[in-house]
């Protein structure tokens, strides 16, 4: 194929997966759309991929978002699956992964924090865990949020008495801790207690997280009057402090089903185009917290497809309980079910509950999905009108969609660092946040307007090249509408210097400078080509941007200090060739520390355990360059 025929746009539309439909498998699997570009548009799986994708192939009688994708197709992929099952799973995998702009995608999907009984030790160690699960031991989970996973450890703590110290901890340990003195640990640390009664303790704590509560309430209940009667007080106290403290796990958990051990409850609500999700999780007849989810989702979507789509996703690296509550009937319940039930150990079922304590627990879950959409709605509301009225006081053409603020922080120039705060219609956007590393070498300690100009520098040139491509002149969603620079008239200069010297036009730039004596609420604002100007002090619009600099100013901060920490955590030892953890340790034994080292003499280093001659040479030259002997 010739040049000319690489530049020539790309065919798109019906007739695209008409031809795509000649060679789809007849069997189950999951085929994906692409535009022109080669980013990828949609995911969908089918019993058929060749019967289902000839649905898309004319434009008439579908929807407008399902007929934009389809005149958007320039290619298409396909991967079989033996089943519809697999097929099911898979598309949830590669939607999650590859965040298709026509798929119902899951937001805000932060790791659940667990709790773990580590198996690993002799003394199981009981402690909270986030993130893979690498470690051996049973895991119990989800809760919703590390405050709820905390309230129950505490509570764990005091009614099964396990440890919650490292393993370091446990064996430099020649005498109980405090948390043995207060009745938080049996202390096998110190023998306190034998290993075989600490494993006693342990399987009941096994056994009341996984659902068996009431039997474990049960056998201390008899061994608490059995201690009574045999007037051994001193136990039987013991045995009711840890019964009220299983008692306690469930007193705080709000609201708390009588006959549900182990459910998950889904409710979502629709409103002002927007979705939302509520879960709840219920474990061992406790509730252990909710969470809120707000799914992107096309508004024309039907709320059932929205949330079995986000079922799957959401249950893609995630345990499933044996019921899942749901409060809309699924298209594809059965199929999802069964597509769960193939991962986990043990059978699932999905319900739509009708009537009872079941249908109660998705109300309640649905009323807080209701609540939740409708204050994101108010602050939604309230955060466009504000973006208006910033739109309004700097002369943009309209409200803008990416704000992206920068601040410097360095302390005399040393582990100087440069960062980008986002914000837009919904708010901070924290994941989009970004560090940069002050790297020149010819800059002069302290210079905040070189160190804005490789920042912005860095940036923007990144930026080009992602959008190197782009179609029709259309940028995407990660190039701003307004930079907000922290400082006066010099740094907004730098500023403006960088996007001439890249070509760049279309971005407004503006500074932010500090009122006098640094007082919020008279700050200046500086643009190219105007003179610098000042905001009404009471007005919303001057809070929402002061709200901005103060947020790239409390990330630049946090960024710096966490780079100098560590900085200073580096031993100059560690830059030697040849100086592991064991000759590290012997120096720093023998010396006090790594300054007393670079002073030290040739024969002072050689007298250290552990060190020859050759390698005390080394040492000693590492810190007497150009010395040329002792």
């Amino acid at each position: 194929m010739s040049g000319n025929d690489d530049n020539q746009p790309k065919v798109t539309g019906p007739q695209v997966i008409a031809d795509a439909q000649k060679r789809a498998p007849k069997g189950p699997g999951v085929y994906r759309m692409f535009d022109s570009g080669g980013d990828i548009l949609y995911v969908g799986k089918a019993r058929s991929i060749a019967k289902r994708i000839a649905s898309y192939t004319r434009l008439g009688g579908q929807t407008n978002r399902i007929a934009r994708m389809i005149s958007e197709t320039a290619a298409m992929e396909f991967v079989s699956t033996q089943t519809e099952t697999e097929a099911l799973l898979l598309e949830a995998n590669m939607i999650k992964r590859l965040r298709p702009r026509y798929n119902v995608l899951l937001r805000d999907d932060k790791s659940f924090p667990y709790i773990l009984i580590a198996r690993d030790h002799a003394a199981p160690q009981l402690t909270k865990h986030r993130g893979a699960r690498a470690r051996k031991g049973d895991y119990f989970g989800p809760f919703a949020s590390a405050g709820a996973v905390n309230r129950a450890l505490n509570a764990m703590q005091r009614a099964f008495l396990l440890r919650t110290c490292s393993d370091s901890v446990y064996e430099s340990r020649t005498r109980p801790c405090l948390l043995f003195q207060i009745k938080r640990c049996a202390a096998p640390c110190t023998s306190e207690i034998s290993l075989d009664d600490y494993a006693d303790l342990v399987g009941e704590a096994t056994r009341f997280l996984s659902g068996k509560s009431r039997s474990v309430r049960e056998d201390l209940g008899k061994a608490m009057e059995q201690a009574s009667d045999a007037l051994d007080f001193e136990r039987a106290a013991l045995l009711r402090d840890r019964l009220a403290a299983m008692s306690h796990v469930q007193a705080h958990q709000g609201i708390n089903p009588g006959n549900i051990e182990e459910a998950d409850v889904f409710a979502i609500h629709q409103e002002g185009g927007q979705f939302c999700i509520q879960v709840f999780f219920f474990r061992t007849g406790q509730n252990w917290g909710n969470r809120a989810y707000f799914p992107k989702a096309d508004a024309a979507l039907d709320a059932a497809e929205v949330l079995q789509s986000f079922l799957a996703q959401f249950y893609d690296d995630k345990p499933c309980p044996r019921l899942v509550l749901v409060s809309h009937a699924l298209p594809e319940g059965d199929l999802l079910a069964e597509a769960l039930s193939a991962r986990a150990p043990r059978k699932v079922e999905i319900s739509v509950p009708q009537r009872g304590e079941k249908r109660g627990l998705t109300d309640h879950a649905l009323t807080n999905a209701r609540e939740a959409l409708g204050r994101r709605l108010a602050e939604s509301a309230s955060q466009n009108k504000l973006l208006q009225g910033v739109a309004d006081a700097f002369g943009l053409p309209e409200p803008p969609k990416r704000i992206e603020t920068y601040d410097n922080s360095h302390i005399m120039g040393t582990n100087a660092v440069g960062v980008m705060v986002v914000a837009g219609p919904e708010g901070f956007e924290k994941g989009q946040y970004r560090k940069f590393n002050i790297k020149s070498a010819d800059l002069t300690p302290g210079d905040d307007y070189a160190m804005m100009r490789e920042v912005l520098t860095r940036r923007f040139t990144r930026l080009l090249k992602e959008n190197a491509d782009e179609v029709n002149g259309e940028r995407d969603a990660a190039w701003p509408d307004l930079v907000l620079i922290d400082g006066g008239k010099g740094q907004l200069s730098a500023a403006t210097a960088v996007l001439e010297e890249l070509g760049i036009d279309d971005v407004a730039v503006v500074g932010v400078a500090k009122g006098p004596d640094r007082d919020a609420g008279r700050e200046h604002f500086f643009m190219p080509g105007k003179e610098s100007f000042r905001l009404e002090s009471r007005d919303p619009v001057l809070y929402y941007l002061q709200r901005l600099r103060d947020e790239a100013h409390r990330f630049a901060i946090g960024t710096h200090r966490a780079r100098r920490k560590s900085a200073m955590a580096k031993n100059p030892l560690d830059e030697i060739a040849g100086i592991g953890p064991t000759r590290k340790r012997a120096l720093l034994m023998h010396f006090g520390s790594a300054k007393a080292v670079s002073r030290a003499g040739l024969s002072d280093l050689e007298a250290t355990p552990g060190i020859n001659r050759q390698m005390a040479r080394l040492i000693y030259d590492h810190f007497h360059e150009g010395s040329g002997g002792a």
